[in-house]
């Protein structure tokens, strides 16, 4: 998941400590594999954070936690509106296919 987010630099201290509280809420839910936080070396006011779970649906399950809700949800609701999912990309594999993920 890579959730981009643009602050502005008078903003970024507390939003840093934010966006740390909603990795380490995060980090803590089955499926998690790893997370960093950044800031963009040309543009202070972009930060990202990207996180890498076993698949799409740990990371979907993990929003609907207490912990997450409290402590993630509001800072992941400032995130950039634009596509968050990402795949790993490697050769001689197959790609996902755009498809409705519902049953019904």
């Amino acid at each position: 998941m890579v959730n981009r987010f643009r602050v502005p630099e008078a903003e970024g201290d507390a939003f840093r400590v934010d966006l740390q509280q909603a990795h380490d809420a995060l980090a803590e839910r089955p499926g998690f594999l790893t997370g960093t936080i950044g800031r963009n070396v040309d543009d202070p006011e972009l930060w990202v954070l990207s996180t890498t779970w076993e698949h799409v649906g740990a990371y979907r399950r993990s929003l609907s936690s207490y912990d997450v809700k409290l402590h993630a949800v509001p800072t992941l609701g400032r995130a950039l509106d634009e596509p968050s999912a990402y795949e790993v990309v490697e050769a001689d594999t197959d790609l996902n296919i755009r498809q409705t993920r519902s049953l019904g």
